[in-house]
């Protein structure tokens, strides 16, 4: 692959995994089984400040991105992007996905299915090579200021994101449950599937 072709794919695997990724949090959302914990923290704070769900998360984004300064990590222009694009991105999706799902069946398919779309962007955003999500960015930059396990910062970090979140009145259920279960298994699948090489570099 010519270095050309290899960063168009990557531009387009960024922009299209961050899409999928703002559409799989809102199916989550309107399935209102449980969700993500980041995304509890999101609602709950929007359902008390009044401000719509993509943008609290564009905001969120943007604080957990002052909290890479004093652990001195380095931002990629995916990782703005990233902070900068999927809150909008979602809110499209939840403006355009009916809030009210009575069918628990619906609610079930729709959770599975933003689940499973989310495993999917994340491996095409990360495999874009273009930088971490902010979110995780400032778990791997703990982990190496800290000296801690990775699994130890992320669960801690989550945790207490999560009940804020709860306090706030954000939705934790069952959902959130099989979240924090196969979301690992899944971007484990994803990642490798989708990463871009590097260009070959022709012998001269």
């Amino acid at each position: 692959m010519t270095f050309a072709a290899n960063m168009t794919r990557r531009w387009f695997q960024l922009m299209f995994g961050l899409f999928l990724y703002g559409m799989a949090i809102a199916m989550m959302i309107r399935a209102a089984l449980g969700i993500a914990p980041w995304d509890v923290l999101a609602q709950g704070i929007s359902i008390h400040s009044g401000i719509e769900f993509g943008w609290v998360s564009v905001m969120v984004s943007l604080v957990v991105l002052l909290l890479w300064i004093p652990i001195k990590q380095r931002l990629g222009i995916g990782t703005v992007l990233n902070a900068l694009l999927i809150g909008p991105w979602a809110q499209l999706w939840l403006w355009l996905i009916p809030e009210k799902q009575d069918d628990l069946v619906v609610r079930i398919g729709l959770f599975a299915m933003g689940l499973l779309l989310l495993g999917i962007a994340t491996g095409l955003y990360i495999g874009a090579r273009f930088g971490p999500g902010p979110r995780d960015g400032l778990m791997t930059g703990l982990h190496k200021k800290l000296g801690v396990k990775i699994w130890i910062v992320r669960t801690s970090i989550e945790i207490v994101v999560l009940i804020i979140g709860w306090i706030l009145g954000g939705n934790v259920g069952l959902g959130t449950v099989v979240f924090a279960l196969l979301v690992g298994p899944l971007v484990h699948f994803t990642m490798p599937l989708l990463h871009v090489p590097e260009p070959r570099t022709e012998p001269s």
